[in-house]
């Protein structure tokens, strides 16, 4: 996985990456809250193959972007397993061992959890890939009119994430250097447990220090200027349409074949 989330990728030269970043971020956030609604396995297969479809015609590469986080891939998974064995068991039972028993009901709670959050994180895969934190900065401040103030704070926020995992690998190799630690399970929680406390003492003197600076070079001013204007097209609109066309089709389908559930 890369370790900056925004910096510049393959995608970002993809028609998405010439979207509008405000548009992309209100798509992505309304996709997502429509397909957390549901909890059938019909409804997130569905939309996660017409993602698929959508982001392959753009000129993605969907089977290589989810190997490259598969931190997301892996939690799908295991979301889907945990379901599948704390569901409720009823109907014919599929796998029975020791404690586990996994029946053709809650294996389908379980698919239908993994294919859902599946479908849930294209969406915004698809905008970290594409999207520079200045274009998006600049579309929330000028399109959806939020406090400039608040606006550079998480420009300046997301443009520490990469310092953030290249400190964590550095503060691992360190450990490794001094033979620190040692092999094992428990040993590995206490390692990380330990970075994670030094991780964040950094985090917040390097925080400390940059509200510091941007303070005294005028960005928390009342009234400011922008330098670039976010523009809008009718790629953008198209965009918005397809997108969230697709959770809506994979409810008609849904629906159609009788198993369309919601989450209340």
């Amino acid at each position: 996985m890369s370790i900056d989330l925004f910096a510049e990728k393959e995608e970002a030269r993809t028609v998405y990456g010439r979207l509008n970043a405000g548009i992309k971020l209100l798509v992505a956030s309304l996709v997502t809250v429509l397909l957390v609604a549901t909890v059938d396995a019909v409804t997130g297969t569905v939309a996660l193959a017409l993602e698929m479809v959508a982001l392959a015609a753009g000129g993605f590469k969907p089977v290589r972007l989810l190997l490259r986080f598969w931190p997301i891939l892996l939690a799908t998974l295991l979301s889907g397993w945990a379901t599948a064995i704390m569901a409720d068991k009823t109907g014919d039972v599929l796998l029975e061992f020791a404690y586990i028993t996994v029946t053709t009901d809650s294996a389908e709670a379980g698919l239908g959890m993994m294919m859902r959050g599946l479908a849930m994180a294209m969406p915004a895969l698809m905008f970290i890939t594409t999207t520079d934190p200045t274009d998006l900065a600049d579309s929330l401040a000028q399109t959806y009119k939020l406090p400039a103030r608040f606006v550079l704070a998480a420009l300046a926020a997301l443009r520490l994430v990469g310092i953030m995992f290249a400190e964590w690998r550095t503060l691992s190799a360190a450990r490794r250097a001094r033979g620190a630690g040692g092999r094992g399970p428990v040993n590995a929680v206490r390692n990380a447990a330990g970075q994670v406390f030094v991780l964040l003492v950094q985090a917040i003197r390097r925080g400390t220090r940059l509200a510091t600076t941007m303070e005294a070079r005028g960005f928390g001013a009342g009234q400011r200027t922008w330098a670039r204007v976010p523009q809008h097209s009718g790629k953008d609109a198209v965009f918005a349409v397809l997108w969230v066309a697709i959770p809506l089709i994979a409810y008609a389908v849904s629906a159609s074949i009788g198993t369309l559930k919601f989450l209340l």
